[in-house]
């Protein structure tokens, strides 16, 4: 494993947490912490698949923009 797949794999011990909106159908998607702050988001019937990298700043924007009410 190269520096860089450290770098954006969960933090050892970092459980992966599934989206609060899931309705037990596993059709969601769940998140990791990563060592270098980023947060990994996955496909909860795919996890063996590539993982989304988001930044704080970039999440938080992201999250924000879901729960602002539409223009």
């Amino acid at each position: 494993m190269s520096a860089h797949d450290a770098r954006v794999r969960p933090l050892p011990g970092t459980s992966w947490q599934r989206s609060s909106r899931s309705v037990g159908m596993n059709n969601c998607v769940e998140t990791a912490r990563c060592a270098d702050g980023a947060l990994a988001v996955r496909d909860s019937k795919n996890p063996g698949l590539p993982l989304l990298l988001f930044s704080p700043a970039a999440w938080t924007g992201f999250v924000s923009g879901l729960a602002a009410p539409p223009r």
